[in-house]
């Protein structure tokens, strides 16, 4: 069965606009939510019971977001196709207590979340959002979306070593400021509550975190290139939520026959191990499958099954070839941005591609058309990891990691080609609709 291409450049048109709606991951979240309430989708909450049925269904828990279709006549064992994604990137995050200050000025005390590539911080404006947690239990997003922060760094006349080596300490170097006079107990939450129309009484807690207010933006004689911030990882939400919702469409057109349930899995906190109620590492993905099959009149001998038939592509950012740094890179896999996905291999389980999953990324690839390149890392450079192999040993779920290469991974602002979000798109619509 072919699937047809159905995203050009307007795709990554509207990458620009999620990236600049989705500060945080709980404002990606939400991004997510109103393209697939748009497409049909209803949301439940895990307190409910859920009925069966056909159609698409969604939940939210914190800054993750778990989607599925089901199609008509789906039986209790039938598999899932699921695309794997992570909703967090590299980024300051606020401290519980923050007002603080030095020397005259007043300051914001910031945790570093995940690995961060702290240069790329300094000098940029910033705004700050997230989400606040209200006394009667429930949560308010929040996003200022102007510059209201900055990491100042030291002039290079007080510094004449900066450009051969700059060292900053996460602790003393990277606290932003954001104005004049002695730091007030209070200021930040008083500031953010005026901001968000509530009493700063109303505000029992916090996770907030900085962001660049610089819009994304094509780059190149050509413009084909796009920058912008956090491609790791919403490029792969964005592309497997409009994945999703057309493989949604797509069976409708035909009236049913979808041989999977296609499914869409975007965690939080990949960047810090994925241990948490929302990360990868947790339940929530193993609760909806499974709950899922039971809605269906389902058995846990059906659960089994319909694991033994499922199929995860782990679709996240990889490392393109780097012209000022060839050495760092494997010699025979040299990915390029606008040459398509890449397919993620590590021998050691960094990544959980293995020859079967390449053979089931090759396939849809061809069934949309669409180029692919290999990625290894270099014998001599660490490899990182993502979700897949999480996913694999947590749920006993057959995955494949792949990705859209880019430039200056983990910096506050990153580089991918322009073409590579609708290739990536493409490709997961032709995987979950079979």
């Amino acid at each position: 069965m072919s699937t047809p291409r159905r995203f050009g450049r307007e795709h990554t048109d509207d990458l620009v606009s999620f990236l600049q709606a989705s500060p945080t991951p709980y404002h990606a979240v939400a991004s997510a939510a109103q393209r697939l309430e748009e497409a049909g989708f209803r949301r439940l909450s895990e307190a409910d019971a859920w009925e069966g049925g056909s159609g698409g269904r969604y939940v939210v828990r914190g800054g993750a977001i778990i989607a599925w279709y089901v199609p008509e006549g789906a039986g209790p064992a039938t598999p899932f196709r699921i695309v794997g994604a992570h909703t967090d990137s590299p980024n300051l995050r606020v401290k519980p207590v923050p007002d603080t200050g030095a020397a005259g000025w007043r300051q914001i005390a910031v945790e570093i979340y995940g690995g961060t590539l702290l240069n790329t911080w300094l000098d940029r404006d910033l705004g700050l959002a997230g989400r606040l947690a209200l006394r009667d239990g429930s949560t308010r997003l929040i996003g200022v979306d102007r510059p209201l922060l900055r990491v100042p760094q030291l002039a290079i006349h007080l510094d004449r070593q900066a450009n051969d080596g700059l060292k900053l300490d996460r602790q003393r170097h990277m606290t932003p400021v954001w104005g004049l006079g002695e730091p007030r107990e209070g200021d930040l939450v008083g500031f953010l509550a005026e901001e968000a129309g509530l009493d700063a009484s109303d505000i029992a807690g916090w996770d907030l975190m900085a962001h660049s207010v610089e819009p994304p933006a094509y780059l190149g004689r050509d413009r084909e290139l796009l920058a912008g911030p956090r491609m790791d990882n919403l490029l792969s939400v964005h592309a497997g939520t409009a994945a999703l919702t057309a493989a949604a469409e797509y069976d409708r057109e035909r009236g049913g026959g979808l041989p999977y349930i296609p499914v869409l899995a975007a965690f939080d906190h990949e960047e810090n191990g994925s241990q948490s109620d929302t990360g990868a590492e947790g339940p929530l993905l193993g609760n909806v499958l499974e709950r899922s099959v039971l809605t269906r009149g389902g058995t846990h001998e059906d659960r089994a099954r319909a694991y033994a038939g499922t199929v995860c592509l782990s679709s996240d950012t990889g490392h393109a070839v780097h012209p000022n740094y060839p050495e760092r890179h494997e010699p025979g896999h040299h990915p390029m941005p606008n040459g398509g996905p890449i397919l993620k291999v590590n021998v050691n389980q960094r990544y959980a591609t293995d020859g079967a999953g390449r053979a089931v990324f090759a396939a849809a690839c061809e069934r949309a058309g669409v180029p692919w390149q290999s990625f290894v890392s270099h014998n001599a450079v660490p490899c990182g990891t993502t979700i897949g192999p999480i996913t694999a040993a947590r749920h006993g779920i057959a995955t494949v990691d792949i990705g859209v290469a880019i430039l200056s991974m983990h910096s506050a602002r990153e580089l991918c080609g322009a073409d590579d979000p609708y290739l990536l798109a493409n490709v997961l619509t032709a995987f979950l609709a079979g």
